[in-house]
């Protein structure tokens, strides 16, 4: 057991710039309260797979000082690496090596899924760990939820492109992903002109449209939602005026991953990853092919969904992912656990732990269902990010 206390940090999901200054952040608070900062790589596969009794550094685990995080909030990604894995369901194929067939199991919970957890835990409990902070999305932090009521003193920071994270106006990761995904549509524009053609560019969204609203509303362009299902002829006619209208003779519509028009149903493949999540079939291509066949009309799709996450963050994720670490090491310091640092009402806050499904663009309010474009209008009173979480009961 460590001398003293001890932090554990880890970053699960999909990477996002900020994560970096998040854990830059967390140091810089920790190191002069007296804490030991432990960061987990690779996710909760970090917990998982390095043995009990394990001690910083291995594979899994490294000390983290203000000294080897000095600079990495300049690059994009996450410095602790990280993964989809899921404690609770983790594939045959998947499991540490070191496990006997007893253990292996005892630990089945159904065919060729195993619950780890207990491994988790006995981890948790031999690193010292007096408290975790866990990065990630509603998926990652949904098992944050089942650590607490297991026990464990846990804080969770939200972050994901798709910024729905129940609980939180803002999750880390959102801003740079419209501001980049702004710059490579206006970038395409000089193309779809030169071409005289109809653009489509397919963005993240499985099941929330934030990220496609958000690119449609800095880019005064079209979009379609997961929320909402969309009349494929009424959009088509309406991208072809937009076209017809333009001096340069071009239009493009902006396409959440999940999106689909009536009568279609959102097709998927391939098998499910450890939260159950299939892959989405590529709307953006499927609706460049309608315009095409529909209206005889040069169409092109465009995937712009991994390049929204690479690189380093800009300035509202850097601001924002420094005062989450700050916010985390406070709530630490305040001895509370089970709470999620937050944004509510445009101001920094605390709350419990999300739990339910994910967070969606409120569509009465949000989105011109009729033009297929961001509402613009009756703003006075809202945050800058235009959508006010209620309060929970």
């Amino acid at each position: 057991m460590p001398d003293k206390n001890r932090i554990g940090i880890l970053t699960g999901g999909g990477d996002v710039p900020g994560l970096n200054s998040v854990i830059k952040g967390i140091v810089a608070e920790a190191e002069p309260l007296g804490y030991e900062v432990i960061g987990i790589r690779r996710g909760w596969m970090g917990l998982t797979h390095t043995r009990p009794g394990s001690q910083p550094d291995n594979e899994y685990l490294m000390r983290l000082t203000p000294a080897n995080t000095h600079s990495i909030d300049r690059s994009g990604g996450t410095m602790l690496h990280t993964s989809r894995v899921n404690p609770r369901r983790v594939r045959q194929q998947l499991l540490p090596a070191r496990l006997s067939v007893e253990d292996i199991s005892r630990m089945a919970v159904e065919d060729g899924l195993y619950n780890l957890t207990p491994i988790v835990l006995d981890n948790i409990q031999s690193l010292g760990l007096n408290y975790l902070i866990v990065v990630g999305g509603d998926d990652t932090l949904s098992y944050t939820h089942i650590l607490d009521e297991l026990g464990i003193p846990v804080v969770g920071i939200p972050k994901t492109m798709d910024n729905d994270v129940p609980g939180t106006e803002y999750c880390i990761g959102f801003s740079t992903a419209i501001t980049r995904a702004r710059e490579l549509i206006n970038r395409q524009r000089t193309t779809l002109g030169s071409h005289e053609r109809v653009g489509v560019f397919r963005i993240f969204g499985r099941d929330a449209g934030f990220t496609a609203l958000y690119a449609a509303y800095v880019t005064f362009s079209r979009c379609v939602l997961p929320e909402v299902e969309f009349d494929l002829d009424g959009l088509i006619k309406t991208v072809i005026d937009d076209k017809r209208r333009n001096p340069s003779r071009y239009s493009f519509v902006v396409a959440s991953e999940g999106a689909h028009w009536k009568g279609q149903s959102t097709v998927e493949y391939g098998a499910a990853d450890a939260y159950g999540h299939r892959k989405k079939a590529d709307v953006g291509f499927a609706l460049a092919e309608e315009i095409r066949s529909r209206a005889g009309e040069d169409a092109i799709s465009s995937d712009l969904t991994y390049d929204l996450r690479s690189g380093e963050a800009d300035m509202l994720d850097q601001m924002v992912s420094l005062t989450f670490a700050s916010l985390a090491i406070d709530l630490i310091r305040r001895g509370q656990r089970g709470c999620m640092t937050a944004v509510r009402g445009g101001r920094y806050a605390c709350v419990p732990l999300p739990q339910g499904p994910a967070r969606r663009v409120d569509v009465a309010r949000l989105y011109d269902t009729e033009h297929f474009c961001p509402n613009y209008r009756n703003k006075l009173g809202l945050p800058v990010l235009l959508d006010e979480v209620a309060d929970p009961a």
